[in-house]
């Protein structure tokens, strides 16, 4: 196991950043003297959990955050400073609520089956003014930007400065683009075990804030951060393993069937199978905001395709759907948008494929039409919640989808969402103003 103040010895660290994720993505942190490391790397930071997003009161005692020692990262940007994921726990316990534990128990749930849930995304992000109302990039106007060359060039500060970071890091970055919409952009790294991309996930969020920060831009992974624009998606890649990691358990080359002549096995159509069954009520999950829901149910936009899906269909190589398989032994779900908390969305992908696995999920038909043009012709498939609103009810009516998550965390997140539901319902709006004011 690494040793926190070691590493700091040797790697002229003066400060860490004990950091955790709340149940609404908020990344919280403690900057602890390198100093002091030795003993929170064993008894935790301490928090207060009610002054984050959790489910808790101003009764409760300390919460600690636990370091993850191997998760540790020293910042590139400013490398007198080191990255730490934790683990929250209260009086000797894990907090079951903690998005981090939640994961952390589903990836042993599915070892002790002897699979290795491995997934890679793809977070899309803006680069806007630093007030966050407008696009930085005033010559980015093209209808149609997605891969615009010199587009891209015009950020190339802020992209290469991440990308060299994620080289430094390991982490195996291979391409990165201007995409559909005025200034957003994309960077894929290697895909890895789940736990080990959620931790990349936040990291890589914070990273992105930072560098643009630093260039006197502001980032945002907000599903639909620009009315008329393509949305920030997260869509997920994933593949499922032996515990050593060599042999993917999803694939064949024999399959008859739907699944099976697009290379995935029996036992991966049931774990994609799970997906399609739990579709409505993981979308409070993989997309949980508000403003998620302009996304998924976004009309065409300027360059021609929102990229977002409204209904639970899957096919092949075909990027109109909710997942598409586009090869053997993996399929991508294309449902989750920029707000997904990075260890919840990797957590209800494991859940929900866990779940089907266990219940022989059929994905149901497979579909090759373009969604976008003939969507209208497909009259027996369940449509994607209309809003938040509809997403949480969905979530909360799957008793099954919650005990896979754990009752704890399930009944804390419907609780803490149907109060965030409840303050945007009773804000006052600026359209409610222009359009009811003289009815």
């Amino acid at each position: 196991m690494t040793d926190l103040a070691a590493f700091a010895a040797e790697n002229g660290i003066k400060y860490f950043m004990i950091s955790f994720t709340d149940l609404f993505g908020g990344q919280r942190a403690k900057l602890v003297p390198a100093q002091a490391i030795a003993d929170m790397q064993e008894d935790g930071a301490g928090f207060a959990g009610f002054a984050t997003w959790l489910d808790m009161t101003p009764a409760h005692p300390d919460m600690l955050a636990v370091p993850d020692p191997e998760t540790v990262i020293q910042l590139p940007w400013k490398p007198e400073v080191a990255w730490v994921a934790a683990n929250p726990v209260m009086e000797g316990k894990e907090v079951e609520q903690a998005p981090r534990n939640v994961l952390r128990k589903l990836v042993a749930e599915a070892a002790e089956l002897g699979l290795n849930v491995k997934t890679g995304i793809e977070a899309e992000f803006f680069l806007l003014t630093p007030e966050g109302d407008k696009i930085s990039d005033p010559a980015d106007t093209a209808e149609k930007p997605c891969y615009d060359q010199q587009a891209v060039m015009r950020r190339y500060d802020v992209i290469a400065e991440v990308c060299d970071y994620m080289l430094d890091l390991g982490w195996g970055p291979y391409q990165n683009d201007h995409e559909d919409a005025n200034g957003q952009f994309e960077m894929n790294w290697e895909f890895d075990d789940a736990l080990i991309t959620a931790d990349r996930h936040s990291f890589f969020k914070f990273m992105v804030k930072s560098v643009a920060e630093k260039h006197g831009l502001r980032a945002t992974f907000m599903p639909k951060p620009v009315e008329g624009l393509t949305g920030n998606g997260c869509h997920a890649h994933i593949s499922v393993w032996d515990l050593e990691g060599k042999t993917n358990a999803f694939a064949t080359d024999k399959g008859t069937g739907p699944t099976g002549e697009l290379g995935l096995s029996e036992q991966g159509a049931h774990f994609l199978g799970g997906i399609m069954k739990h579709a409505e009520a993981l979308a409070a999950l993989t997309n949980p905001t508000v403003n998620s829901y302009k996304r998924i149910n976004a009309p065409r936009t300027m360059s021609g395709a929102s990229w977002a899906p409204n209904t639970v269909t899957w096919t092949g190589n075909n990027r109109t759907h909710m997942v598409r398989v586009p090869g053997p032994g993996r399929f991508e779900l294309r449902l989750p948008d920029g707000a997904a908390n990075p260890y919840l969305l990797q957590a209800v992908i494991i859940a929900a494929g866990l779940s089907g696995i266990a219940s022989k999920a059929d994905p149901g038909p497979r579909y090759d039409i373009d969604m976008y043009a003939e969507g209208h012709t497909v009259t027996d498939a369940p449509k994607l919640p209309l809003n938040l609103l509809d997403a949480i009810r969905w979530f909360d009516e799957d008793a099954e989808l919650k005990a896979k998550l754990g009752n704890d965390f399930s009944a804390s997140y419907v609780k803490m969402k149907m109060q965030e539901w409840t303050s945007f319902v009773s804000h006052f709006s600026q359209w409610e103003r222009e359009n009811t004011l003289d009815i």
